[in-house]
């Protein structure tokens, strides 16, 4: 599957943004799909995840209460909903992919074997 991240750009705190995350392929439905995202200078981060077709959805700490993340696969897409954004949530985002996921490793970037090109959001103060 190819992924392509969209929907970054400059806000002020307390601002939204939609982040989308389509997907080529068949059977997306098979697929857990999450956001992650990388601030300069840190280590990439989990922030949400949608898993396969009836898996559930799970998010950070950070983003519980402010990001939603929504699945369409009859679009083959994966969105996250940024709200009450903060300067800290600064960062280049990106959506991954993983056929074979497991519960347990669902935060751990290396457990996905398909990553987006990321787009970057930015909060001002």
């Amino acid at each position: 599957v190819q992924l392509q991240a969209s929907g970054g750009g400059l806000v002020q705190a307390g601002g939204s943004l939609r982040l989308s995350c389509a997907a080529s392929g068949r059977a997306f439905s098979t697929y857990s799909v999450a956001w992650f995202r990388q601030a300069p200078g840190k280590e990439r981060e989990f922030v949400a995840a949608t898993r396969r077709s009836g898996g559930g959805t799970f998010y950070a700490d950070s983003a519980k209460g402010r990001f939603t993340i929504s699945r369409y696969n009859a679009r083959n897409t994966v969105d996250l909903q940024l709200s009450s954004l903060k300067v800290e949530d600064t960062a280049v985002y990106f959506c991954a992919a993983s056929q074979t996921l497991i519960l347990s490793s669902m935060t751990l970037a290396t457990a996905y074997g398909y990553w987006g090109q990321g787009t970057l959001v930015t909060v001002s103060s």
